[in-house]
C-alpha cells in the first residue's frame, strides 16, 4: 500500500511538472512573438490599412462597465482619430440574440466620433483564433494593427504570424493587477490552448462569406 501511495505522488508529481512546463514555455513562445510589434503610443504606430478590435463584454456581472471594454473603445478611437488605420474591423461574440459585442463597441465608437463608414463587423469571433483567421479569409487582410491589452495583442499577434498575417499591436490600457489577476491566470491556459488548438487541427466555428473592404 505504501509504495502504492509513493507511486501515485511521484506521478502527480510528475504531471504537475509537466503542466507547469508546458504553460511556462507557451508563454515564453508568445512573448517572443510579440517582441518588437506592441505599441502604446498612436504617433510610434505604423500605418496599417485595417485596424482589428478585439471584442469582449460591455458590462460586468455586476452591471458596471467592463474596464477592458471601455479601454479598448479608448484605444481604438485614439488610433482611428491618428489616422493610422483606414477601416476597422470589431470581431466579436454575437452567439445569442440578446448579446452582441460588435453591435456595442459600434455605437460606442462612433459616438466617440469614428466614421461609421470604416466600420466592419464580424460578429463571429467567438475567440481570438476565430478572429485572426477570419480576418484573413473572410476580409481578406494579410496585414493588421489589432487593439487590445498588452497580454491579449501578444496572444493575437502570435496567431496572425501562424496565419499569415503581418500583425503589430496597439495597445489599450490594461486593467491593474488587483481587478485583472484572474483574466491574467486564464490568458496562460489560453495561451496553452493556442498550441493545442494547432496540434488538433481546430478550425474556427463558422466562416462564410466574403467581405470586401475598400
Amino acid at each position: 500500500m505504501q509504495k502504492r501511495k509513493q507511486w501515485v505522488l511521484l506521478t502527480l508529481l510528475l504531471l504537475a511538472t509537466l503542466a507547469a512546463g508546458a504553460i511556462f514555455w507557451c508563454d515564453r513562445a508568445i512573448d517572443r512573438a510579440a517582441r518588437g510589434r506592441l505599441y502604446s503610443r498612436p504617433d510610434q504606430v505604423p500605418y496599417n490599412k485595417t485596424g482589428l478590435l478585439l471584442g469582449t463584454a460591455k458590462y460586468l456581472a455586476n452591471g458596471h462597465v467592463n474596464p477592458y471594454y471601455r479601454y479598448r473603445i479608448e484605444a481604438a478611437v485614439q488610433l482611428a482619430k491618428a489616422e493610422k488605420i483606414k477601416h476597422l474591423v470589431i470581431s466579436g461574440d454575437n452567439s445569442r440574440h440578446d448579446y452582441n459585442e460588435p453591435e456595442l463597441m459600434r455605437a460606442d465608437l462612433v459616438a466617440a466620433g469614428v466614421d461609421s463608414a470604416h466600420i466592419f463587423l464580424d460578429y463571429a469571433g467567438f475567440r481570438t483564433f476565430d478572429s485572426i483567421v477570419r480576418l484573413r479569409e473572410i476580409f481578406g487582410q494579410r496585414s493588421a494593427t489589432i487593439i487590445s491589452q498588452p497580454f491579449h495583442n501578444e496572444r493575437a499577434i502570435y496567431l496572425a504570424t501562424r496565419e499569415g498575417i503581418a500583425a503589430v499591436g496597439f495597445n489599450a490600457r490594461d486593467v491593474g493587477a488587483r481587478s485583472g489577476i484572474r483574466i491574467k491566470a486564464r490568458e496562460k491556459l489560453a495561451r496553452v490552448k493556442v498550441f493545442v488548438d494547432y496540434l488538433t487541427g481546430t478550425e474556427p466555428r463558422f466562416l462564410g462569406e466574403k467581405i470586401v473592404l475598400p
